[in-house]
Formats: C-alpha cells, structure tokens, sequence
C-alpha cells in the first residue's frame, strides 16, 4: 500500500510539471536559453579576468588594475563559471539566466553582476 502511494505521488509530481511545460509557450525557450548560457559561462568563464584587469585598469589606472583589477578578475572567474554550471544543470527550471550579461562577450565593457 505504501509503495503504491508514493507512486501515485510520483505520477502526480511528474503530471504537474508537465503539464506546467504544455501551459507556457516560452518554457523550451527559457530553459534551452538557461542552459545554452550556462554552458557558455562554465566554459568561458576564464575571460572575466583580462577583462577585470583591463576594465579596472582604464577606470583607476594600469597599478589598480593589475592589482585590484586581478583579485576581481579571479572572483568573477570562480563566479561566471559556478554560476554556469548551476544554470546548466538546472535548466529544467526556467528562469533567466543568473549572470548579467548572460554571455561574457555581451556588453564586454560593463562589470558582470549576478
């Protein structure tokens, strides 16, 4: 009987997303979205630090972007990539991709914010 129950659940779970996914023209759209980005950031997250480091360095100077420029650069590496791969396997869930831009090469001369 138990057994039973906890499949009629599972049954249940499954025909309510589902039916969610039929409901909503722009599920495919975002979730396929989410993961193409999330893809892309884990990928390419690595680009955020010359990108830190030239950013900061034309704002403050070539000595503040070396330095500070650098320490944000490996922060918004770890970021931009753990963020990536947290879009793409989650993907099944639609939202809008965490990072902002949701692409490293959008916008390349605006800082990246989650």
């Amino acid at each position: 009987m138990r057994r039973i129950a906890k499949l009629s659940l599972l049954l249940s779970i499954f025909f309510l997303f589902s039916s969610q996914a039929v409901a909503s023209d722009s599920y495919f759209g975002n979730s396929s979205e989410k993961f193409v980005s999330g893809i892309a950031n884990a990928v390419t997250g690595w680009v955020e630090l010359p990108k830190n480091v030239i950013l900061t360095g034309q704002k403050e100077g070539p000595v503040y972007g070396a330095t500070i420029g650098l320490a944000m650069g490996i922060m918004h590496t770890v970021g931009r990539s753990l963020v990536g791969v947290l879009d793409a396997a989650t993907f099944f869930i639609p939202t809008k991709p965490s990072v902002n831009p949701p692409f490293i090469w959008q916008d390349f001369s605006r800082e990246t914010s989650y």
